[in-house]
């Protein structure tokens, strides 16, 4: 969860000045789509969260 906080802080909210609620709530939720459904992670096997997510249901390794 640490390496989560971090990547957050480090990429959204260290680089954004946010200029109301609404602001703020639109980059968090832009940045947290790119990390869940775009960005592919290596400790899951270079998959998105989103697709591994999905994946692990089918699995029957799992």
């Amino acid at each position: 969860m640490s390496s989560f906080n971090d990547r957050l802080r480090d990429e959204c909210l260290n680089k954004h000045w946010f200029l109301s609620l609404d602001d703020a709530r639109s980059k968090i939720e832009a940045w947290r789509t790119d990390f869940n459904e775009t960005r592919p992670h290596t400790s899951l096997g270079f998959m998105t969260p989103t697709k591994f997510a999905s994946s692990a249901g089918t699995n029957s390794d799992r």
